[in-house]
């Protein structure tokens, strides 16, 4: 079977932000990457109308996985209608069926905005029901029912929406790609003034850098990390199934955070 990853993201640079160091190192490892924002940056701007940013930033994002040699899926809904609904989850389910991922990347369920975490929630929807023939979807795609794994990224903010710090079950050793992840997010242009005026960043690519620091700092192994957390296997994958392990784990490019795990444990607890 073909090795296969998939990101789905809420908008356009969060995969650059969070999740493609992982996905580049998964590439090297002989992974076709697959890279889908749910959502299609229309309000990721201070000064251009709707129709204009909406072709600027698809054209970014497209620039961005031409540079990376991934495979792109088109957004299906503007920011802030990334809503849990029958209709963006019937799209999103064909979708994840076409790439027919092992891996499949995308924001946690405790991210500090409603697009992050409703992105989340229909793409791991959509990975639990890549084998149900009922599913309703937009349009026909082969259904499977093989195994896949699902992580959730860091949140941009660092912690949840209740201002508590998130600690990685995993940590991924991004320093051998951290240029190219920086190229990525470099081909976002129109992001750099309207984060600036928004959120307050001083400077878009630095705080990419930033964040490769601190989850590298937290590993106390790596300069520069990606953290994630292993969702629940129920439903998608054998109870030991870790792919991101299996692959990158051997050649010291990722470990587990055993302090985390023990949390995860339900014998602990009995």
């Amino acid at each position: 079977m073909k090795k296969v990853a998939m990101a789905i993201a809420s908008h356009p640079d969060d995969i650059e932000f969070g999740m493609s160091g992982t996905l580049l190192m998964l590439q090297k490892a002989g992974y076709e990457i697959h890279y889908m924002n749910i959502a299609n940056g229309s309000l990721g701007t201070e000064k251009y109308d709707y129709k204009t940013i909406v072709a600027m930033r698809r054209e970014e994002a497209m620039n961005s996985c031409k540079l990376a040699g991934f495979v792109y899926h088109e957004s299906i809904c503007d920011d802030l209608e990334v809503f849990y609904s029958p209709e963006l989850f019937g799209k999103v389910v064909p979708e994840l069926r076409d790439a027919h991922p092992q891996i499949l990347l995308t924001h946690g369920p405790y991210d500090y905005m409603e697009d992050h975490v409703n992105a989340g929630r229909l793409a791991t929807s959509a990975a639990f029901c890549r084998g149900m023939g009922n599913a309703k979807t937009s349009r026909p795609a082969a259904k499977f029912d093989d195994p896949i794994t699902v992580y959730h990224s860091m949140p941009h903010s660092l912690s949840d929406s209740l201002r508590r710090p998130v600690i990685p079950g995993i940590f991924v050793d991004i320093a051998s790609v951290i240029e190219k992840k920086k190229a990525m997010l470099s081909c976002h242009k129109s992001q750099q003034s309207w984060l600036d005026v928004s959120q307050g960043n001083n400077s878009y690519t630095q705080d990419l850098v930033d964040r490769g620091e601190y989850f590298g700092k937290m590993s106390k192994r790596y300069k520069y990390a990606e953290g994630w957390i292993r969702h629940n296997p129920l439903g998608f994958c054998d109870p030991d199934d870790n792919p991101l392990m299996e692959v990158l784990g051997p050649s010291g490019d990722a470990f587990i955070n055993e302090e985390f795990e023990k949390t995860t444990r339900v014998e602990n607890y009995m």
